[in-house]
């Protein structure tokens, strides 16, 4: 183009009536149809329970295959702490216990859970902290320990709520899982 030549730009008219309508609708489309393929989050209703399970990361992907094989994928709670049972009863760490009961009433109240499932495991590092390495000498005395811890809580869980059911479990490092008696069991 010469220098004397004004370039002139087009500039679009606005997209008005159908045409707009129709691009609308197209975007519409798109977002329903994304929306349909992302999850749905669930901020409230009725659930099954409450798992309190330790922090060990050797047993994560055991813990979610045992709640997934009794049905419960998506219709349970889960608070984490170390030690799971005694972690919600030691005076050491008195804050643990709290968190636990905070959760527990916000579990209660959000989503109307029926039962509380605690799940402990064998060789727990919190049990070798906070009881010392002599309640681990044989699988027996190892049983024994989590069975007084599970018990206690127990207890402490149906005083303040008679009417809510409790699991006492124990898992081994290969994810196998028993129920332990406990004195009120």
């Amino acid at each position: 183009m010469s220098c004397c030549i004004e370039e002139k730009t087009a500039v679009a008219a606005p997209v008005t009536g159908r045409r707009r309508f129709v691009q609308l609708a197209a975007l519409a489309s798109g977002v329903s149809l994304l929306s349909v393929q992302l999850p749905q989050a669930h901020a409230a209703g009725a659930t099954e329970a409450l798992l309190l399970s330790c922090m060990d990361f050797r047993l994560m992907d055991e813990i979610d295959r045992y709640m997934h094989s009794r049905g419960l994928r998506d219709q349970y709670d889960h608070v984490v702490l170390a030690g799971a049972s005694l972690g919600a009863v030691t005076d050491k760490y008195p804050a643990w216990s709290k968190t636990f009961w905070e959760h527990l009433d916000i579990a209660i109240q959000l989503h109307a859970i029926k039962k509380v499932i605690v799940l402990d495991h064998r060789d727990c590092g919190a049990y070798k902290v906070i009881l010392g390495e002599a309640h681990a000498k044989t699988p027996e005395s190892e049983t024994a320990a989590h069975a007084e811890q599970l018990g206690k809580l127990r207890r402490m869980i149906k005083e303040k709520y008679p009417k809510l059911g409790v699991e006492t479990l124990l898992m081994s490092l290969d994810g196998k899982v028993q129920a332990v008696e406990t004195a009120t069991s």
